[in-house]
């Protein structure tokens, strides 16, 4: 009640001083003779867009952020497929195969894999399933189907990850593949999902994974890229730092599951798309009730408004969408956050550009 009160006066007082100065203005014919000069030099004051503009929002991003760079293309098509894993290696790829290609069949000049699609998702099967990435050929048969589609399909393809093996190490690692069916960037998941949530799930894959050491953002056919895995996207700092240098699109692929998934998984894609306003692609194992680990699904494009453009439920499916990339540009024009950022007040630092430098 009291609060409604208060609104109610300051409601009266405001429409008692538009009153008093509406009559000073009608009465005051030696001040305002002319009421419409008093309404036109009201609207060609400066818009509240173009004083908060004026801010130097450049300190807010340490190094400077990137301005976004022209895309190769503006407009295509992605692939997110949504594929069934099993625990049968060389199954799994020859089914990932046929997924990459009817997508491209369909369009797609950008395809997006789950995380661990060749294996199942478990700390048993990472040691076992595990491929030398840096060797190539058939120590890693995974990546090698992934680099010989991306040529001869002529298509960008950000392959999901799989478990890697480097030295006595493991990772779980995303690899890009341009259209020359070259490996243009290896992005080693940085933030391990390690989490206990008493009575719904505990998984710990610091047991058997090391983390990544370096955010990965790589320029491809169809724009510049951000890449993240699942657990990756729960952090906002590194989604922050690829759109300093100038991503146009994030890609998460990601297995949430029946807890986490349905709390999380959609809000967190629209938030980092709507905090960098950008477009978010993330792509899931299709879920298998029967596993260990039982994936959430529901593999999603989000733009840079935060909407959903695409999605799916939990079944296997391969998800056709199409990115603008010409609407970034009217998106931070509408919202012109990049340029309304309180440099006196904070700072997100890339360690990496700056030290660099």
């Amino acid at each position: 009640m009291k609060a409604f009160a208060i609104s109610s006066s300051l409601l009266a007082l405001k429409s008692l001083n538009f009153n008093h100065t509406r009559n000073r203005i009608s009465n005051n014919p030696f001040l305002f003779s002319n009421k419409t000069l008093f309404f036109r030099q009201i609207h060609s004051s400066p818009s509240p867009i173009m004083a908060a503009s004026s801010i130097n929002s450049e300190l807010a991003r340490s190094p400077p952020a990137i301005p976004l760079p022209t895309p190769p293309l503006t407009n295509f098509k992605i692939g997110l497929c949504q594929l069934s894993v099993t625990s049968d290696k060389d199954k799994n790829i020859a089914h990932a195969r046929t997924a990459i290609q009817d997508a491209a069949a369909k369009g797609a000049k950008l395809i997006l894999l789950p995380e661990i699609w060749n294996s199942p998702y478990s700390n048993d099967s990472f040691p076992v399933y595990a491929e030398d990435i840096d060797a190539g050929g058939d120590a890693s048969p995974s990546t090698a189907m992934l680099s010989e589609l991306s040529s001869l399909l002529k298509i960008t393809i950000v392959g999901g990850s799989i478990p890697e093996r480097s030295g006595d190490r493991l990772y779980n690692t995303c690899c890009v593949f341009g259209t020359d069916g070259k490996l243009k960037a290896k992005h080693r998941k940085i933030h391990l999902f390690d989490i206990d949530i008493p009575g719904k799930i505990t998984f710990i894959e610091s047991l058997t994974l090391t983390a990544g050491d370096t955010p990965t953002i790589v320029d491809t056919e169809v724009g510049r890229i951000g890449i993240g895995i699942c657990y990756d996207i729960r952090f906002p700092e590194l989604a922050m730092i690829y759109a300093a240098r100038g991503a146009h699109l994030l890609c998460y692929p990601g297995a949430f599951n029946m807890t986490t998934g349905p709390l999380h998984w959609e809000l967190l894609q629209r938030a980092r798309a709507t905090d960098n306003q950008l477009y978010v692609a993330t792509c899931s194992p299709a879920r298998d009730t029967t596993g260990g680990y039982v994936a959430w699904g529901h593999s999603t494009l989000v733009g840079p408004f935060g909407e959903v453009l695409a999605t799916t439920e939990h079944e296997e499916t391969t998800i056709i969408a199409e990115i603008d990339y010409s609407i970034l540009e009217q998106r931070r024009t509408n919202l012109p956050v990049t340029k309304q950022r309180r440099g006196d007040l904070y700072q997100l630092v890339d360690l990496q550009r700056l030290n660099s430098n």
